[in-house]
């Protein structure tokens, strides 16, 4: 009989704990870097539906009130509550829309011209800054 029995402790030293704490926090900085990636992504595309919308609202005021190219608009005319458009649209990444003439859209714009077919009615100040991922790819079927 053996009097000096040694029992093996189970468990995990402090190196191999150090080493998971660190794999998980690995994977979840890979997670938070994704999930910006995404935000950003979602709010290029809010962006777009947005310059999309006041385009159809535009378009569709021109047509509906028979005016013609050379005619001008009010945004209130377009984008107030009851009208085309409930309100205003905002660029989700804080960015500022104005129209093909720099002219900034605000819910008291007025004497805005009609744009052209194939342009967009308003821009996002952050078109320029993203390498144009802001504005959409072509306004076809606008």
């Amino acid at each position: 009989m053996k009097l000096n029995s040694i029992k093996k402790q189970a468990g995990l030293t402090l190196i191999e704990i150090t080493l998971v704490i660190a794999v998980l926090l690995g994977l979840i900085s890979v997670l938070f870097i994704g999930v910006s990636a995404y935000k950003e992504g979602s709010n290029r595309a809010k962006c777009i539906l947005n310059i999309s919308s006041y385009q159809k609202a535009v378009r569709s005021y021109q047509n509906l009130y028979e005016k013609d190219s050379d005619d001008t608009y009010d945004v209130a005319d377009v984008a107030a509550s009851g009208k085309l458009l409930e309100a205003l649209p905002e660029c989700p990444s804080d960015g500022d829309y104005s129209n093909q003439e720099d002219t900034a859209l605000t819910a008291t714009a007025a004497g805005l011209a009609f744009p052209a077919i194939g342009v967009a009615a308003m821009q996002c100040s952050l078109s320029a800054e993203a390498d144009g991922l802001h504005e959409p790819a072509n306004t076809d079927g606008w």
